[in-house]
């Protein structure tokens, strides 16, 4: 072979080299590029996961609220602030809608933590927080609300006027100046409610496809959220609140009056409660209608909002009474309190009824009373003074006298039990002799002591007795005699009588009490006479419930006069007598005997009802009606 071929066959080598090499160049090259695109595509998904994984967090946040029982404030809050750091928003808020008297109108209810929203509040007359905001002039809103669909927009000219109209055009200037926000998305929460809108502020120019469909399921969950925590809400004011006046319900004046009791009984420091009760309420319900009277009470919870510190409790009790709470007073400045909210009451006519007033009653814990019970007892006697007295007064009350009707009881029950003619075992006697004659000596919970007593005594002879009922029938009938305005010295004999009108039938043989089938003439009229058995052979002898007897010998009188032991009638009958026999016959009627199964309170009461203008005064029986629904109302609540 020649040079000449050599060469050539050289060159053909170095050629079939650079060839190879040149194709795999082109082959690394390709592996690279798509070794890039894939990188790039990984970054991508990763970018779309780590997002989805934000949006996902972001909802997980608004779900754990929605199951924690927070305030709506708070959700809110932890809503837009979430938006901002987890997804990237610049700013966000929340607008709630509202109607009143003057119709709709938008709050803003969240903002995020930012300083746009401190720069426009700062250029405003008054922050977009407390404006009543409406979009009547607003075409961005406007069609938003019309369409219920997400806008996404980069004019934020347009957005800010559309939530702060009052801007002016520099402040205007200065906020798009400075902001590095590029676009912003209303959103309507709930297409169905529309409880509202959310408004976010980007730096992005557009919004993805991912992000808009994310934007529409959060507005359902937190349209969700906000009907949620509004029940909530909702609940808890009712749990609190009395429906028709917003005031505090008795169990929270109770649960109140509780706490402030040990907190000042600690610091050896007192406190007071104004009683307050409304005048000729009956009057205005009969005259102009019971929307009136609601009015009326409207009007006295109104006035005691006015009147009422921070820290004082407001509470309607029931039907026309209210009680007032004040932590800290003495009696001075709860008169004070208690004139001020009477001239208040007064001096605010309501149309149609005119002027209405009201009677108010003081006392004061460490002045009048050393215990709860007995410082409401005093406050409400010490209003039944004022109504009694002509109306439209304040009372203070006095302290309970040397000579209480409580040891009346705790007395008579004593002796009752030392005659030895009573049907009850030795052990029992002897016990409950004990019991009397500890509260009687160191005077602690005698009211505890004589319904406890009073109990252990019907169970001997009606073992269906439910524990607890002597305290219930006594506070019944007190109830009834401040409605009724019974004198305190009439009341204070009804709560005796109360306690003691059966004790005839500690006389009684178990072999009639308990039989299970009908009575015979004899043993009926055995057991009707048994009130002028009891007063006489058992209570006579006493001298400090003498004027107590007259009471229980005429509780089994009828007002038609088909009653026993003597056929009265009407009026001859004694109130208290009466208000014994309705009390004593719902409690018979609710609970079990040999022959019966119990009746449910609204049973008895339709019983009760039948015999009004029979057994008893129509009058007492709406009376007595109304009471027992109440109580059954405030069980269920």
């Amino acid at each position: 072979m020649g040079l000449f071929d050599k060469f050539k066959d050289f060159k053909n080598q170095v050629n079939a080299v650079e060839n190879h090499l040149y194709s795999g160049k082109k082959d690394f090259l390709e592996i690279y590029e798509r070794n890039a695109q894939l990188e790039l595509e990984i970054e991508e998904r990763t970018n779309e996961l780590n997002e989805a994984n934000r949006r996902m967090l972001t909802l997980q946040h608004i779900w754990e609220m929605m199951n924690s029982s927070k305030p709506l404030s708070s959700i809110l809050d932890t809503t837009v602030n979430n938006l901002q750091g987890e997804l990237g928003y610049m700013h966000s808020c929340i607008l709630q809608r509202r109607n009143d008297e003057n119709g709709e109108y938008y709050s803003m209810m969240a903002a995020s933590d930012d300083n746009l929203f401190e720069i426009v509040n700062s250029k405003l007359d008054t922050p977009l927080n407390t404006q009543r905001l409406n979009f009547q002039k607003s075409d961005v809103i406007k069609a938003v609300l019309r369409s219920k669909e997400i806008l996404q927009s980069t004019d934020l000219r347009a957005g800010l006027l559309s939530l702060a109209p009052e801007l002016k055009e520099e402040d205007l200037e200065e906020l798009l100046s400075e902001t590095h926000c590029r676009s912003f998305m209303i959103v309507p929460l709930s297409k169905m409610t529309h409880t509202g809108i959310l408004i976010v502020m980007s730096s992005r120019l557009e919004a993805t496809e991912a992000e808009i469909d994310f934007l529409k399921l959060f507005s359902q969950q937190i349209e969700l959220a906000i009907t949620i925590a509004d029940l909530f809400q909702m609940v808890r004011e009712q749990a609190v609140t009395d429906a028709l006046t917003t005031l505090y319900n008795r169990r929270f004046f109770e649960e109140s009056i509780e706490k402030e009791f040990v907190r000042a009984n600690r610091q050896k420091q007192p406190f007071s409660v104004i009683g307050i009760d409304l005048d000729h309420l009956k009057q205005i319900n009969d005259k102009y209608g019971h929307v009136y009277g609601d009015l009326a009470i409207k009007q006295i919870s109104s006035v005691l909002k006015q009147n009422a510190r921070s820290i004082d409790v407001p509470a309607r009790i029931g039907g026309e009474e209210f009680n007032v709470l004040l932590p800290g007073i003495d009696s001075k400045g709860a008169m004070i309190a208690a004139e001020r909210i009477r001239k208040a009451i007064e001096a605010t006519p309501i149309e149609t009824v005119g002027t209405i007033t009201a009677s108010l009653g003081v006392a004061t814990f460490l002045e009048h009373a050393n215990n709860v019970e007995e410082l409401l007892e005093l406050t409400d006697q010490a209003m039944y003074n004022s109504k009694r007295n002509g109306r439209n007064q304040v009372t203070l009350a006095t302290p309970i006298s040397e000579v209480s009707w409580q040891e009346v009881a705790l007395n008579a029950f004593n002796d009752i039990l030392a005659t030895g003619r009573v049907n009850v075992s030795e052990d029992l006697k002897q016990d409950l002799r004990h019991k009397l004659q500890m509260a009687i000596e160191q005077n602690s919970n005698p009211k505890d002591t004589l319904y406890s007593v009073a109990d252990a005594l019907v169970t001997t002879y009606n073992p269906q007795h439910t524990l607890g009922s002597s305290k219930s029938k006594v506070v019944m009938a007190t109830t009834l005699a401040r409605r009724f305005e019974l004198e305190k010295d009439d009341a204070d004999k009804l709560r005796v009588a109360m306690l003691l009108y059966d004790v005839g039938n500690l006389m009684l043989p178990q072999e009639i009490l308990q039989k299970d089938g009908p009575l015979t003439d004899d043993e009926r009229n055995y057991i009707e006479n048994h009130p002028m058995l009891a007063a006489h052979d058992l209570l006579e002898p006493i001298s400090t419930v003498k004027d107590i007897i007259p009471i229980i010998e005429k509780h089994h009188e009828n007002w038609d006069g088909s009653g026993y032991p003597n056929k009265l009638a009407g009026n001859d009958i004694p109130l208290s007598s009466q208000i014994i026999l309705i009390i004593d016959a719902y409690f018979a009627l609710t609970e079990p005997r040999i022959y019966r199964k119990a009746k449910t309170p609204y049973e008895a009461l339709d019983i009760i009802k039948e015999d009004a203008n029979k057994k008893w005064n129509s009058t007492l029986v709406n009376e007595f009606v109304k009471l027992i629904e109440l109580e059954l109302r405030k069980a269920k609540a």
